[in-house]
Protein backbone atom coordinates (compact mmCIF):
# COMPACT_ATOMS: atom_id res chain seq x y z
CA UNK A 1 0.00 0.00 0.00
CA UNK A 2 1.57 3.73 -0.81
CA UNK A 3 2.13 5.77 1.42
CA UNK A 4 -0.79 8.40 1.49
CA UNK A 5 0.88 12.27 2.58
CA UNK A 6 -0.53 13.37 5.80
CA UNK A 7 -2.60 16.80 5.57
CA UNK A 8 -3.82 18.88 7.96
CA UNK A 9 -6.83 20.66 7.83
CA UNK A 10 -7.59 23.93 9.45
CA UNK A 11 -10.94 25.49 10.37
CA UNK A 12 -12.30 28.52 8.79
CA UNK A 13 -12.04 29.98 12.45
CA UNK A 14 -8.20 28.65 12.58
CA UNK A 15 -7.49 30.36 9.39
CA UNK A 16 -8.70 33.55 10.03
CA UNK A 17 -6.66 33.56 12.58
CA UNK A 18 -3.49 32.95 11.12
CA UNK A 19 -4.40 35.14 8.36
CA UNK A 20 -5.50 37.70 10.68
CA UNK A 21 -8.43 38.51 8.85
CA UNK A 22 -12.35 37.90 9.65
CA UNK A 23 -13.89 34.66 9.20
CA UNK A 24 -16.25 36.12 6.43
CA UNK A 25 -12.93 36.36 4.32
CA UNK A 26 -12.09 33.36 4.53
CA UNK A 27 -15.66 32.48 3.59
CA UNK A 28 -15.28 34.91 0.43
CA UNK A 29 -12.04 33.78 -0.17
CA UNK A 30 -12.82 30.26 0.13
CA UNK A 31 -16.35 31.11 -2.50
CA UNK A 32 -14.46 32.58 -5.03
CA UNK A 33 -12.02 29.79 -4.88
CA UNK A 34 -9.07 31.70 -4.09
CA UNK A 35 -8.30 29.42 -1.07
CA UNK A 36 -9.20 25.52 -1.61
CA UNK A 37 -11.34 23.76 0.83
CA UNK A 38 -13.69 20.95 1.20
CA UNK A 39 -16.80 20.94 2.54
CA UNK A 40 -17.03 18.64 6.23
CA UNK A 41 -20.66 18.45 6.65
CA UNK A 42 -21.95 21.64 7.52
CA UNK A 43 -18.63 23.44 7.52
CA UNK A 44 -15.39 24.11 5.62
CA UNK A 45 -11.98 22.93 6.25
CA UNK A 46 -8.84 24.40 4.33
CA UNK A 47 -5.76 21.91 3.87
CA UNK A 48 -2.80 23.91 5.73
CA UNK A 49 -0.66 24.02 3.02
CA UNK A 50 -2.67 25.87 0.93
CA UNK A 51 -3.18 28.54 3.86
CA UNK A 52 0.50 28.65 4.28
CA UNK A 53 0.46 28.99 0.38
CA UNK A 54 -1.63 32.05 0.57
CA UNK A 55 0.28 33.93 3.09
CA UNK A 56 3.42 33.53 0.76
CA UNK A 57 1.59 34.95 -2.80
CA UNK A 58 2.68 38.90 -2.95
CA UNK A 59 0.13 41.53 -2.53
CA UNK A 60 -0.97 43.37 -5.52
CA UNK A 61 -0.04 46.88 -5.69
CA UNK A 62 -3.55 48.84 -6.01
CA UNK A 63 -1.82 52.26 -6.46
Amino acid sequence: MPDVPEVRFLTVAEVADLMRVSKMTVYRMVHAGSLPAIRFGRSYRVPESAVTAALQRPIADVG
